[in-house]
């Protein structure tokens, strides 16, 4: 068994996206056996800036063209989870036990049309817009605190 103690946190960036009802895009993981939902989030590269890394995710995961956003909020500091036991040393190449992650709040100007999870790498089998008092009730439970905090870090611009 893996000392997940001894491992790094894995950087990465996040996109909570609100369409003009105020709404919460969640996509449905490809990879997992339970329906597990989750924003738009992914690795941040050698180099990267996070704002830069929360806009690649969000393109590659959606489809989403920069120019159909426009940044609302960051959220102060990082927010932190760690892997469940039987996860450490699976995903990520068993180099992580877990994310340390920066979160932006972008507002979408697009129209539906505009999402294509069908993506060179898809990660999603399927989305939808979901209110965001309900995201917390979607996630995969060891991801739960984490999502309640990017929620509290958004509060007084998501409804």
């Amino acid at each position: 068994m893996i000392d997940a103690t001894s491992l790094p946190y894995r950087a990465c960036a996040g996109v909570m996206l609100i369409n003009r009802d105020g709404l919460v895009f969640v996509g449905q993981r490809m990879d997992s056996s339970i329906e597990a939902w989750q924003m738009p989030q992914g690795g941040i590269d050698e180099g990267e800036d996070a704002e830069a890394a929360a806009l690649r995710e969000l393109r590659e995961e959606t489809g989403i063209a920069p120019d159909k956003v426009e940044l609302v909020a960051v959220a102060p500091g990082t927010f932190t989870y760690d892997l469940p036991d039987g996860l450490v040393g699976k995903v990520w190449n068993g180099k992580y036990r877990g994310q340390t992650q920066r979160w932006f709040l972008y507002r979408f100007l697009g129209q539906d049309h505009d999402i294509d999870i069908a993506t060179a790498h898809q990660e999603f089998r399927a989305w939808r817009w979901l209110a965001p008092r309900d995201l917390p009730a979607v996630i995969v439970p060891f991801k739960r605190l984490l999502y309640e905090q990017v929620l509290a870090a958004f509060a007084e611009h998501v409804g």
